[in-house]
């Protein structure tokens, strides 16, 4: 195991080194160009996630599927993976997370339009979409569209169950003298409540949690740096002057350099809004919505709350709080986090401690969803149904396939197993493999994005530029 263990550390530093960033964050500009700046239209997209579009087709409304993917989005890597960038980059980590975010616009954007663009609907009038069906229906790649749906599958596992419930569990041992078995037990409950209701639960759940927990954790984050408010016009000054000139923090950060900032301060903002990761647009295939813009729009609003303003915050109490107790210790990224947020009197602690639990459950509930949708891409290529089930004709001659049951029931019962496992287990070994599935998973999805980039412009073209976002995909 050990060995293993060293295995897949190596394997994940060098999946995550620097060709991954450049090749992330490369698509992140070319689509951005290529795409005119849709970062402009996101008030346009905040307004359509809020306004329902119930005559058009889709399993949950807009909002419910932005719901449900940032609950998946917005985990512990929000709080402690900007810690983290902090300890390791110095503060200019926090400018160049907040850039990907601003720039990872433009991706999730491109991800949720092809999720539309070409999602099947099967015998039973479900929606399914992902990167999978466009590597598949648009390439032509059906065994890169197979590879992504087994690391999608995997990934589910690892960073999307077993450490997040390992980090509740943790957590509630060390704030509340908890045993892990009990705070186990208590979670899988709670997951198996909801994922056995399928994505309307899922939508349902997350509609409500999503808005709560975020407003919750911003609001206390203001009230931070209102009590801050001293250090935070500092905070921000070292944090732009940092990442572009080495600087040191009260001697905290001596020894960081630019590209160390720009490294891990990349590295966070892709790793926490998962832009070009492909996770995403899964659950955007199920959107009600009229045409692939419409959602395209919404999707990108979510890495604008995930990491434009949630990221942008934690990075903002860190750094502020670090400026004003210089006895604040800063080498690893956990630690900073507890200290830098008790340091605030009566709200810190239950602040941190609130957004870690929320946070982590709703990561749960949403990777639930996407390693469903992954394990039933599976089974449609290679279960007893692959190829005498039902089907029907879908738009542009495509034909949808009905899906096996048994299948997802077995997922489901594993995944709230794992949730256990997780509360209960040393899972440093799967923290690597969790990474290394999830840069195998961002791979095949930019090749989608890069070389479907005409099918993104057309579509874009068509609906946005032309302001046709209220026809139809038939007109």
């Amino acid at each position: 195991m050990e060995t293993l263990n060293d295995f897949l550390s190596q394997l994940s530093t060098l999946l995550w080194g620097w060709p991954m960033i450049i090749l992330l964050l490369g698509t992140h500009l070319f689509l951005t160009i290529r795409l005119r700046f849709p970062q402009l239209k996101l008030i346009t997209a905040i307004r359509l996630s809020v306004r329902p579009d119930s005559e058009a087709k889709g399993d949950v409304s807009q909002f419910g599927a932005l719901a449900t993917a940032l609950a998946a989005t917005i985990g512990t890597g929000n709080i402690i993976g900007v810690a983290t960038a902090v300890a390791l980059g110095g503060p200019g980590a926090v400018l160049w997370c907040w850039l990907t975010g601003v720039f990872g616009i433009s991706t999730k954007y491109a991800e949720g339009l092809l999720a539309i663009k070409y999602r099947v609907k099967t015998a039973e009038g479900k929606m399914l979409g992902g990167p999978m069906y466009a590597l598949e229906r648009g390439l032509g790649w059906t065994w890169l569209a197979i590879l992504f749906a087994i690391f999608t599958a995997c990934a589910s596992f690892g960073i999307g169950n077993t450490v997040q419930a390992n980090a509740i569990a943790t957590l509630s041992r060390e704030t509340y003298g908890l045993s892990p078995y009990i705070v186990g037990a208590f979670v899988c409950a709670l997951t198996g409540a909801v994922i056995l209701g399928g994505v309307k639960a899922i939508a349902r759940v997350c509609t409500m949690l999503v808005p709560f927990m975020a407003l919750f954790y911003v609001l206390g984050c203001l009230y931070i740096l209102v009590v801050n408010n001293h250090y935070l016009w500092p905070a921000i000054q070292l944090i732009c002057q940092s990442a572009f000139s080495p600087q040191a923090a009260g001697g905290g950060f001596v020894g960081t350099t630019v590209m160390m900032a720009a490294r891990f301060g990349i590295a966070r903002g892709l790793f926490s809004n998962e832009s070009g990761m492909g996770s995403a647009p899964i659950v955007a295939a199920a959107a009600q919505t009229r045409n692939p813009v419409r959602q395209a729009l919404v999707s990108s609003s979510g890495t604008f709350w995930d990491t434009v303003v949630i990221c942008a915050l934690t990075g903002l109490v860190i750094v502020s709080s670090i400026i004003a107790y210089p006895d604040i210790s800063y080498n690893d990224g956990a630690a900073l986090t507890k200290v830098a947020f008790s340091k605030i009197p009566y709200v810190g602690a239950p602040l941190l401690t609130f957004g870690l639990l929320t946070f982590a459950f709703s990561t749960i509930l949403g990777w639930s969803y996407y390693g469903e949708r992954a394990v039933e891409y599976l089974s449609l290529k290679f279960g007893r149904h692959s190829s005498s089930s039902d089907q029907i004709p879908l738009q542009g001659g495509h034909r949808g396939a009905k899906s096996t049951p048994t299948s997802i029931i077995t997922y489901r019962v594993l995944y709230i197993v794992a949730v256990f496992v997780g509360s209960v287990a040393n899972l440093q070994i799967v923290w690597n493999l969790a990474d290394c599935m999830n840069a195998l998973m961002a791979i095949p999805n930019l090749v989608s994005l890069l070389l479907l980039n005409g099918v993104i412009v057309h579509e874009t073209r068509k609906y946005l530029w032309r302001n046709r976002l209220d026809h139809g995909m038939e007109e």
